[in-house]
């Protein structure tokens, strides 16, 4: 399993070099984090294809290996919306939230460590239920999920 850093620093990088589009590995970790940029609005478009194309009718017919996620990055008066994107639970020290932490963080109070999120910041939440696997804090605090609190972004 890829970690989230590389998908953290991979998107990061696209927005500050100015790209358009932007392929990634094809798992269920990108493309649980990416829908949640996607809902939050940091990205305008998802879509499956293969290295070469953002062509999902190319994408059933590729290798796994050729296979990728492809996102169209989104920019208002010609700068970035996504401004960063950092990594809170790390491989050496995982952060994990009950429900009331989770609370703590998206009410703007200090949890763990964790500064609390801001206005139009976002942080992403990994949990054990196989339904809700990737959430945003607050919706794994409307759904009264814990889990890893894998990353933020702004």
């Amino acid at each position: 399993m890829p970690l989230p850093y590389d998908l953290c620093a991979r998107v990061q990088n696209a927005f500050r070099a100015r790209h358009h589009k932007i392929a990634l590995d094809h798992n269920t970790q990108n493309l649980g984090i990416l829908s949640i940029l996607l809902r939050a609005g940091f990205i305008s478009n998802l879509s499956r294809g293969t290295i070469e194309t953002p062509d999902p009718s190319e994408f059933d017919k590729a290798s796994e290996s050729q296979r990728r996620i492809w996102a169209d990055l989104k920019y208002r008066d010609d700068r970035p919306v996504l401004h960063d994107m950092e990594l809170i639970s790390k491989p050496s020290k995982r952060v994990f939230m009950d429900v009331s932490e989770i609370r703590l963080i998206c009410s703007g109070r200090r949890a763990q460590k964790v500064k609390p999120l801001g206005m139009g910041e976002i942080a992403v939440v990994k949990t054990k239920n196989k339904e809700f696997e990737w959430l945003e804090a607050r919706e794994a605090l409307q759904l009264k999920i814990p889990g890893e609190v894998v990353c933020r972004a702004r």
